[in-house]
């Protein structure tokens, strides 16, 4: 009755041990005639055995194919299906591990894995007499061909085996999970038996020791004999509780001692499965960031051969894939007739970073390595859940020495995309580099988990880049509840920058949402084109448990508004087991009339590039969920943008850019309300934290101080009518809030005078913050 378990049994060398161990105990024979299946190994057949019957081994015979390596690991070819344009190709199959992996050729094995499918999870159906199909309920469904039906056969036979294998490992898991629990709730009991103990301990001593203090003053006489049998009942009861005590703690310890090893056994089980799941998804996860890298914009299908339907292959490296970013509907990128090759983007043969610049001034490129200061941050954030970000005092310990101020400056790391957009005679050439610029100053917050400093209000802080760079840039903090900052910024190249960006927060307890609000706008003096767009959400990862890490995830319009020139920006959110390459960014660029004329693609960590789209269509129900997608025929890309290597050192600087580290050098000259001069963040830079957090303490009680004097004075002037109401007449200095004329938002926007105010040294009206 169990011969189609025991045939496949047969195929593993381990399970026929586990199969005879089972069955030492049964009447077993070993006979010869068990079936027509050519199994894949020497092996031994098993069944039942009568009285009469006496045991003989039998050897059965040796395959050519496939291979069954150690380890219980299974290789060998096999037909995949692909698409309808390709049908069925050749690929290398390998079964370890309980995972199924596929590859072009054995020697991708080493680098680059096509496919993984896990086994415990899946269904494996037999169509026919060599076609079966793998199928994990989900996006994965391998429709597989082998070469003969005794070739299936092998295959069906081991991918049920580390199925079973697979299923068991995780049965396995749950049991011991459970066990561990119930344990651990029985320990628990005991630990509450020891509290209860020790409660009343410390309650009959204190009788105990009230009892010896009185009749220390009691005198010789008729009341002697009843203090003394007082304090004898009350010993006798501490003695009864000790002894309860001593017994729960010799169970607790007995029973902790019997499992000891159990638990030991079970956990070393646990980690060695966790480093072997951990280490096979680690390496997909490189192995697929390497193939999307490698052939990430490489030449595709003519454009003759465009697909019209048909399922198309996530493995097929031939096309190029992009997230949907078009009317949310996928595209693809081919490469046009090589009679449009003539005409390209037009660009200066420089790039961004290969513009010699010769400084006026030697900055710093270094700061006082960050000391090793250790502080539990579960202590300060547990009772933090859901309030703001703002609203939170923190030490010095989780920031890094620069304000939020400085790090809004930190958006000119990459001013030479304006520079070069300024000269785009083409408006849609010029949106190209607008978006490389927004996603580039995304670029400098990839490693910097540290906490900027919030600003005091009126806090401000000047960048003059104009004999370096051409630009100088200006920043306060006109806010304080919501925070806000309002950013000028000109160049003598011929753009203006300017925005206001408030910052709302909530911590979630294993990760911090950051969402800018805010419009960013750029104008160009040359052709007044003026374009807007906002920034995405900033995500803190791991804030309890595990290595921090930062994710940017969200869309961005990018709007010319005298043009109607329109860029759709996509930051894909991170995911370890995406097949798409981390921190990926997509966009398309659109006239007015909604039509395509460059694709975007990059990543907001290290590079930017575009093509110019020759001709567009729409295909069929190409995409796995039956969404179309847009082909764009495009040029060659060229790239826009490359982020800079980090300054040597920049892991133990708080990962600061070259720009980054030169931001709260002191400088001679700047206004008394300047980042620069903020007490707690220069003692935190060179390294004196305990001092640093005195010194916060101090400058926030001191702003609240002048706040609630600033409200006394503004309700002492406001309208008897509205009595109860709390007023704040600040202003700042160098912004005044009016209603933006371009998104009709309310904003601040720079005033002037700052400039002058320095030329001056006359900084006589700013407020004492510091």
């Amino acid at each position: 009755p169990h011969a189609d378990t025991i045939k496949g049994l047969l195929g593993d060398k381990r399970a026929f041990e586990r199969l005879t161990a089972d069955l030492s105990s049964r009447k077993c024979c070993i006979y010869r005639n068990i079936g027509v299946v050519d199994f894949p190994r020497p092996c031994l057949a098993i069944a039942p055995l009568s009285d009469t019957v006496k045991p003989r081994a039998v050897v059965m015979s040796e395959p050519k194919v496939p291979i069954l390596a150690p380890e219980d690991t299974y290789k060998g070819w096999l037909f995949k299906w692909t698409n309808y344009i390709k049908g069925y190709q050749r690929r290398w199959f390998v079964l370890s591990n309980g995972l199924l992996s596929y590859y072009r050729s054995q020697a991708e094995m080493g680098h680059t894995c096509r496919g993984t499918i896990n086994l415990a999870t899946a269904n494996i159906t037999v169509e026919d007499s060599c076609n079966f199909v793998i199928s994990n309920g989900g996006t994965q469904t391998y429709h597989l061909k082998a070469s003969s039906e005794v070739e299936r056969q092998r295959w069906i036979t081991a991918l049920e085996l580390a199925k079973a294998k697979a299923s068991r490992m995780q049965a396995e898991s749950g049991s011991r999970n459970s066990e561990v629990q119930s344990t651990l709730r029985t320990l628990n009991s005991k630990v509450e038996d020891l509290s209860t103990c020790n409660d009343l301990i410390a309650k009959h001593g204190s009788a105990l020791q009230r009892s010896l203090s009185e009749l220390e003053g009691v005198r010789l006489g008729g009341e002697t004999s009843e203090k003394i049998r007082q304090v004898t009942e009350r010993a006798t009861l501490f003695r009864i509780t000790s002894n309860a005590m001593i017994n729960a703690c010799r169970d607790f310890l007995a029973l902790a001692q019997a499992h000891s090893k159990r638990w030991q056994k079970a956990l070393q089980a646990e980690r060695e499965q966790r480093v072997r799941l951990e280490e096979t998804l680690e390496q997909l996860a490189k192995q697929h960031n390497h193939l999307e890298r490698a052939f990430r914009g490489a030449t595709v299908l003519p454009s003759s051969q465009i697909p019209g339907k048909g399922d198309v292959s996530d493995e097929d490296e031939e096309n190029e894939f992009f997230d949907a970013c078009e009317d949310v509907q996928e595209f693809i990128t081919v490469p046009a007739d090589p009679k449009y090759h003539r005409s390209s983007l037009a660009s200066n043969p420089e790039s961004p970073q290969s513009q010699e610049v010769v400084p006026v001034r030697k900055r710093r490129s270094r700061i006082p390595d960050k000391p090793n200061y250790s502080l539990n941050l579960w202590s300060i954030m547990k009772n933090c859940i859901g309030k703001e970000l703002s609203k939170i005092p923190m030490p010095v310990n989780f920031n890094e020495p620069l304000s939020m101020l400085q790090r809004l400056s930190e958006d000119l790391e990459y001013y030479e995309l304006l520079d070069r957009g300024a000269k785009c005679q083409s408006s849609l050439e010029q949106m190209c580099y607008v978006a490389a610029f927004t996603v580039s100053s995304y670029s400098t917050t990839v490693h910097r988990t540290g906490k900027p400093f919030n600003p005091l209000l009126g806090e401000t802080f000047e960048l003059d880049r104009v004999q370096e760079s051409g630009y100088r840039s200006l920043c306060e903090q006109v806010s304080h509840h919501p925070p806000a900052a309002a950013h000028h910024a000109i160049s003598e190249r011929g753009w203006t920058l300017r925005q206001e960006i408030a910052l709302a927060s909530k911590f979630r307890g294993k990760y911090l949402s950051i969402m800018p609000l805010g419009s960013i706008h750029c104008i160009f003096e040359k052709s007044n084109n003026h374009y807007t767009w906002k920034k995405v959400t900033t995500t803190v990862h791991n804030i309890i448990v595990g290595k921090l890490w930062i994710d940017q995830s969200g869309e961005i319009d990018v709007v010319n508004h005298r043009t109607g020139d329109r860029c759709h920006l996509k930051f894909a959110p991170y995911s370890y087991f995406s097949r798409d390459v981390a921190r990926k960014v997509t966009g398309v660029v659109t006239d007015k009339d909604g039509k395509a004329h460059y694709v975007l693609s990059g990543t907001w960590d290290e590079k930017m590039e575009c093509s110019r789209v020759m001709q567009s269509s729409r295909g069929g129900e190409n995409g796995a969920d039956g969404r179309q997608k847009t082909v764009y025929q495009t040029l060659k890309a060229k790239e826009l943008w490359r982020k800079t290597p980090l300054p040597e050192g920049a892991e133990n600087m708080y990962y600061f850019s070259t720009l980054a580290l030169t931001l709260n050098e002191p400088e001679e000259g700047v206004a008394p309300t300047d980042s620069r001069r903020r007490p707690d963040q220069r003692l935190m830079e060179q390294g004196r934290w305990e001092e640093a957090n005195a010194e916060k303490q101090r400058l926030e009680e001191k702003q609240r101080t002048v706040r609630r004097e600033r409200e006394r004075e503004a309700n002492r002037s406001a309208n008897p009518a509205e009595e109860g109401v709390h007023h704040d007449n600040y202003k700042p200095m160098w912004f005044e809030r009016q209603v933006d004329p371009m998104t009709r938002e309310p904003t601040h926007i720079y005033r002037g005078g700052y400039w002058e105010a320095k030329e001056q040294g006359n900084w006589d009206s700013c407020p004492d913050i510091f």
